[in-house]
């Protein structure tokens, strides 16, 4: 913790805060402890084991207890048995907030946060107005008392913050040292490596400096979006916006035309978002929409910057339609109905149903929201000084319908066995696939990659030993390029049932045009355990899949069995 730029990592929100019901933040959870084991708390526990130094417990419940006053979770599992000795904090007044959950008013509350193994009361204040009463009635200890404000020191001490208090409350040192040409830099080559290419029809991407490229669309010229929620160093005066990125790179070899084309939503109340901000000052829809028109008239290629706001997306901002925007989706038609090459770029920070968009729009390219430096990173892939390489982390559903959708999910007793015909008695719907429009791993590039044949270095796993698996990939395309080469595992039977794939690895490779490199998965025991009935975590002798490819649709698999 030595220097000038101590930090306290914080892994939050623990746990199971990703798993509310219908995906309403801070709704109701109810899972299986084998459930929560096997996928949800392993990232908290490669973050213990990582050395972090304060864990946040979260607003949900976890076996009917809020998790704030969860003993079960926040002593036996996260300090006895992982072994975490930091600071534990509780999320924004969620002692108080116990209260609703029909568990205990503030007082109690207090008294059982602090028997769970809290640490320190964020805004509630019952800590502070209620356990000095608490502790004259017996309810709670010196000692339990005394090691909550231990831990609270410790990190203190460890920041560094008694000898220095105020060091991060120097203005001077924080206009000398953020938003510097280093930081800017490298903050432009991570937001550029974000962007997924989502397609690429006629290989319309990337765009040549030439001509006139109409950028239509209300996050083009949108300063404030750029970033996304819950940045607050974020400075939207010190960095620019999508259309001052895409001039600055066409410089005189392209005309960059300008047109907002609509507002986010028509409904001037939704626009404002749950924080009631309205992100953009809003004009009249008929002639926006007159002004785009004419604007992509002369212009050659259509770039249309849609999307959610940064109010749309983060905390408290659920939604129950995943499309775009209604007004967007409107001027979006209108844009297509023109007849020129449409480029999307898409503004996100969750999965969007984008079926319309996929049908009938040339690219698409997801750019999330990257950052301070999104305009110029923006413009480095539109034009080709950058080539996009990144990968869903989530999976983009058809429908709402289809929700929720995930590529590791458990086999029914009657699988679908043919996604592309209907068989009434299987599990599946009577409209839809069950496929996913763009699944879990899945990213284009400019260029392409090609995959050789999957190789295992022994059919046989022996106790204790290693399964080498291995795969030449090339890139055959016309652009440098990077590729991440995913790794997925199957367990054929076993005493629970398993997910149909789980990603066990994956590996980034930086290929030149024409260059090709054998990649290669190592596979041990320890990649075959999985929590059983009992809560034991245990390896099962068996037969199972290996899965390689560029995403976790499109794989190669071979199997082999484990002694």
């Amino acid at each position: 913790y030595a220097g000038k730029n101590e930090i306290l990592s914080c892994v939050k929100h623990f746990a199971l805060y990703g798993a509310s019901e219908s995906g309403k933040d801070y709704n109701v959870v109810d899972m299986s402890r084998q459930r929560m084991y096997n996928e949800y708390l392993a990232p908290y526990k490669a973050a213990v084991e990582a050395g972090v130094g304060s864990v946040m417990s979260s607003f949900n419940l976890v076996d009917g207890i809020p998790a704030t006053a969860n003993k079960w979770l926040l002593t036996d599992l996260l300090r006895n048995e992982w072994g975490f000795c930091g600071l534990l904090v509780t999320d924004y007044n969620s002692i108080a907030e116990m209260s609703s959950h029909g568990v205990a008013p503030l007082k109690e509350a207090s008294v059982r946060a602090l028997q769970a193994g809290t640490d320190m009361d964020m805004v509630s204040c019952g800590f502070l107005n209620t356990l000095e009463e608490s502790l004259k009635e017996g309810k709670v200890t010196e000692e339990q008392i005394n090691a909550a404000c231990r831990r609270v020191l410790e990190a203190k001490y460890k920041l560094g913050l008694f000898s220095a208090p105020y060091k991060y409350c120097d203005t001077l040192r924080v206009e000398k040292e953020l938003y510097t040409t280093a930081h800017r830099a490298v903050a432009r080559e991570i937001a550029a490596e974000t962007f997924v290419l989502l397609k690429n029809e006629d290989h319309l991407l990337p765009l040549e400096r030439k001509g006139k490229i109409a950028l239509i669309g209300p996050m083009a010229d949108a300063r404030n979006n750029m970033c996304g929620m819950w940045s607050m160093t974020c400075t939207p005066s010190r960095h620019g916006t999508l259309l001052e990125g895409i001039r600055s790179a066409a410089g005189d070899k392209a005309e960059i035309l300008y047109a907002r084309g609509s507002n986010i939503y028509h409904d001037a109340e939704l626009e404002k978002g749950g924080a009631g901000i309205r992100p953009l000052e809003r004009g009249n829809e008929l002639q926006l929409l007159d002004e785009a028109l004419h604007t992509a008239a002369r212009a050659d290629v259509i770039v249309a910057a849609l999307g959610e706001c940064a109010e749309m997306s983060g905390e408290s901002a659920s939604r129950t339609e995943l499309g775009i925007p209604d007004a967007q989706q409107d001027l979006l038609k209108a844009l297509v109905k023109t007849g020129k090459p449409v480029v999307l770029l898409l503004f996100t920070g969750r999965p969007l149903v984008l079926n319309w968009e996929d049908a009938n729009v040339h690219s698409i390219l997801n750019v999330w929201f990257g950052g301070s430096e999104t305009g110029d990173a923006i413009a480095d892939v539109l034009f080709g000084k950058v080539t996009p390489g990144g990968k869903l982390t989530t999976t983009f559903p058809r429908s709402v319908g289809q929700l929720p959708l995930y590529y590791n999910h458990l086999n029914t007793g009657r699988p679908d066995p043919d996604s592309h015909s209907f068989n009434r008695y299987s599990s599946n719907y009577l409209d839809m696939s069950n496929e996913p429009l763009y699944p879990f791993g899945y990213g284009l590039s400019y260029t392409n990659f090609s995959y050789g044949n999957l190789q295992l270095s022994s059919d046989v796993l022996s106790r204790n030993g290693e399964l080498t698996v291995s795969v030449t990939v090339t890139n055959d395309g016309d652009f440098d390029g990077y590729e991440i080469v995913q790794m997925y595992l199957h367990d054929i039977y076993a005493e629970i049932s398993r997910p149909v794939k789980e990603l066990k690895g994956f590996e980034r490779i930086f290929l030149k045009k024409g260059e090709s490199r054998e990649v290669k998965f190592v596979i041990t025991e320890d990649d075959l355990r999985f929590y059983n009935s009992g809560l034991q975590y245990v390896y099962e002798p068996g037969e199972f899949d290996v899965m390689v490819g560029a995403n976790s649709r499109d794989v190669q698999t071979e199997r082999f069995r484990a002694d």
